[in-house]
């Protein structure tokens, strides 16, 4: 990979590696450079100090050898020059006879001083001290002078050390100077060498990164047969092998998801600490906005339902499947069978139990209905049969020479065969509705003349009983989109309604208006005995009649509502009831305002 200087080398420069590496070489460098310092300082310091000891012994000896007593102190000075030392001549005593630097009047006695002690000893002393005579250091080498073998004073040279301090200065210069000629050096080398290592490295960053981000990172070309390269191998070896098994597991994940999502069922999960953990759409469907804040709940805690933990405790303590029915009561009935079971084949041995709610609620119901309906309509034949084939018995008896009494029971038997032809007719009316095999033709109807068609039929059964018919249609009323029979239907079995539970003397009112939202709506109002309040949401059942009695006596087959309510769904209508009991009742029928003709 190739880089422009300058931006490499800030790229560089910002890295936190490079300073690593550089700051290595540095501290390397830093320690080599002390050490050799100290070490050849230390040496080039001995080596002249054994050279400068070795001349002052040399030329100390050679005075004593070649000069009297006499002729030493007379020439100390010319002896200094050539010797290049200071030369002090002492006697046994310590007191200085001569001093090529100083006047001997004014000098200490130097009996003391460690290299004549040690001179005395050892016929030869050393030592290294600050003089504060001359302000610096200084190597002072004495011996002996000696006549007849007895000394009879010591002669002391001495040079001062500030050659050897101004050489050893100059090497720790040239070891700094090498410091930092090594120092750019290691900088090029820490920089080359940073730059072959981090390439690759920087490549490995941006190809993780973009696999950490979800993008394809692609293949990693490292072109190298050293650790980089079988690195880089083995990194992209692993990323082929992730991704297919991100592949695989997001193929299964998906087809998990979709089961779940497009069971009918409502499913919960429950991890090991039976606390829910995910439910589907369908259980959403079936419990409602209730029941959607329930992540993170026990079930005990979400439901508050004993059957359905009684459930969920045998199967903790079984093991097995468990299957019951439960019944939810929150303000509507909810009739569920459950399904509890556990969840194999998880990761790392993880166990969860899956909840399965299967809604037959409506099931239920149904089924209810079905039976009711049996028993209802079985009642409503019944009862017209048996009083028909016991007047024809009667008849078959006898009773039929008998001709006034005859003709009554004939009445009679024609009558409740009346009544079951309508119970036929009404129940093939809805079955023909429910199964779509009832035909419209939706036009547009003027309400006010199907209404002019309907009453008469209605007002011979009002005039018997004294009602009085209150009519209110206006005649700029918009037509509505209806089909006419039908329509007319609809009318006369509210209206009947009506005239039948309304006393005699009682008030029949039928109005409509316009409600400026798409609808007219038709108002029939009675002021019969009205219906209890909880009865209301009832009617338009089969069969199902308020009073039973009254009904059943007035020739009513309990389907008018229940027929009207199916009329008024196939027109796009709807229908509402409202009554007081003892104060009438008011059914409000609203109809679709035409703005077309659709067969069906």
């Amino acid at each position: 990979m190739q880089y422009a200087p300058t931006k490499g080398i800030k790229a560089h420069m910002k890295s936190r590696l490079f300073y690593k590496i550089f700051g290595t070489y540095l501290v390397i460098i830093v320690l080599s450079m002390a050490i050799i310092g100290f070490l050849v300082g230390k040496e080039v310091k001995n080596k002249l100090m054994g050279k400068i000891e070795y001349d002052l012994i040399t030329y100390a000896r050679m005075i004593n050898l070649t000069s009297p007593k006499k002729e030493i102190e007379k020439n100390v000075v010319q002896l200094a020059r050539i010797s290049n030392a200071r030369i002090t001549l002492i006697d046994t005593a310590g007191k200085v006879l001569a001093d090529s630097e100083k006047d001997v009047s004014r000098m200490d006695n130097h009996l003391n001083r460690p290299e004549i002690q040690e001179a005395k000893v050892l016929d030869k002393g050393t030592a290294t001290r600050f003089s504060h005579t001359l302000g610096v250091d200084m190597f002072y080498v004495a011996l002996p002078v000696k006549s007849d073998s007895r000394a009879i004073g010591y002669i002391r040279l001495a040079r001062p050390l500030v050659e050897i301090k101004n050489s050893v200065r100059k090497l720790y210069g040239l070891i700094f100077q090498s410091f930092v000629i090594i120092l750019v050096l290691s900088f090029l080398i820490a920089f080359i060498f940073f730059s072959r290592l981090t390439s690759p490295i920087q490549e490995m960053e941006q190809f993780t990164k973009r696999l950490r981000e979800g993008e394809d990172p692609g293949t990693l070309m490292i072109d190298s047969s050293d650790e980089m390269g079988r690195l880089a191998r083995n990194i992209n070896y692993m990323v082929m092998e992730l991704q297919e098994r991100v592949r695989s597991a997001n193929e299964e994940k998906g087809k998990l998801e979709a089961a779940f999502a497009s069971m009918t069922d409502g499913v919960l999960v429950l991890d090991s600490q039976d606390k829910i953990e995910a439910s589907n759409e369908a259980f959403k469907d079936i419990f409602g906005v209730k029941y959607r804040d329930i992540i993170g709940k026990t079930p005990v805690e979400a439901f508050r339902n004993i059957e359905l933990q009684n459930a969920l405790d045998r199967f903790k303590e079984t093991g097995m499947p468990v299957s019951q029915e439960v019944v939810l009561e929150d303000g509507e009935q909810i009739i569920l069978d459950i399904n509890v079971s556990s969840i194999h084949g998880l990761p790392n041995g993880e166990e969860k139990t899956m909840v399965v709610f299967h809604d037959f609620t409506r099931l239920k119901k149904l089924e209810k209905m079905r039976v009711d309906f049996v028993a209802n309509i079985t009642h409503e034949i019944k009862t017209p049969l048996t009083a028909i084939l016991g007047f024809i018995e009667t008849l078959q008896e006898g009773a039929i020479e008998e001709k006034e009494t005859a003709r009554k029971f004939l009445e009679t038997i024609y009558r409740h065969a009346g009544r079951l032809n309508r119970l036929v007719e009404d129940l093939l009316t809805i079955s023909d509705i429910e199964l779509g095999e009832m035909k419209f033709f939706f036009e547009s109807v003027s309400l006010s003349g199907v209404v002019e068609n309907v009453l008469p039929v209605i007002e011979s059964k009002a005039v018997e009983k004294g009602l009085v018919i209150d009519k209110n249609i206006p005649e700029e009323l918009s037509p509505v989109r209806a089909d006419r029979d039908r329509l007319a239907q609809i009318l006369l079995n509210v209206l009947d309604n009506a005239v039948k539970f309304t006393p005699e003397s009682g008030k029949v009112s039928i109005t409509a208006f316009d409600d400026k939202k798409g609808y007219v709506i038709v108002s029939i109002s009675d002021t019969g005995v009205g219906i209890p309040e909880d009865e209301i949401p009832r009617l338009g059942e089969r069969f199902y009649r308020v009073d039973k009695t009254r009904s059943r006596e007035l020739g009513g087959t309990g389907l008018g509502l229940s027929i009207v309510k199916h009329l008024m769904i196939a027109h796009k209508g709807r229908i509402e009831i409202e009554s007081r009991l003892g104060r009438g009742t008011t059914v409000f029928l609203s109809f679709p305002v035409f703005e077309g003709a659709v067969n069906i």
